[in-house]
């Protein structure tokens, strides 16, 4: 059973997990995202543990910031980002049944929130669609990332 939970620090080493170089190019690191948001401490952006029955398998984070005025102009929108589940898990549904949480989740924890957004790299054909599996859609716009042009998706919840 796949749930979500506010990151805490006795979680990382559950999420601490090596990422491959092709995986690095479309997300960031558990750490790396925890350091980048330490590093702007703005108090917009929020850490989310994936768990699978219990163990940490994956990671991201929710971005209230002004990163997400580059995908939406919905001001009642968050930016979902660095989805990563652990190598090991992966190829199992987790990161599925995570994305498919993320909306009870949004709405539970941030209850002005109507909408999830997300830029996805256009050579990442399996996020992509794990993405449109789960209700997001391609908003016709892309904008261009650190390796290369993204699709800009959206869900409404």
């Amino acid at each position: 059973m796949v749930r979500l939970q506010f990151f805490k620090d006795e979680d990382f080493s559950g999420v601490d997990y090596a990422l491959d170089e092709i995986q690095l190019q479309y997300t960031s690191s558990a750490a790396d995202a925890l350091k980048r948001i330490a590093d702007r401490n703005t108090g917009l952006e929020f850490p989310v543990t994936v768990f699978n029955s219990d163990v940490p398998a994956g990671f991201f984070t929710l971005d209230f910031g002004e990163d997400k005025t580059e995908l939406t102009s919905h001001p009642d929108s968050v930016l979902l980002r660095s989805l990563s589940i652990h190598p090991e898990m992966q190829g199992k549904g987790i990161g599925k049944s995570a994305m498919i949480e993320a909306d009870g989740f949004v709405r539970e924890h941030f209850k002005n929130c109507r909408e999830i957004v997300l830029a996805v790299n256009q050579n990442n054909v399996s996020a992509y669609r794990l993405y449109e599996k789960v209700g997001y859609r391609y908003t016709g716009k892309t904008r261009m990332g650190r390796s290369g042009p993204q699709y800009l998706m959206s869900k409404s919840i």
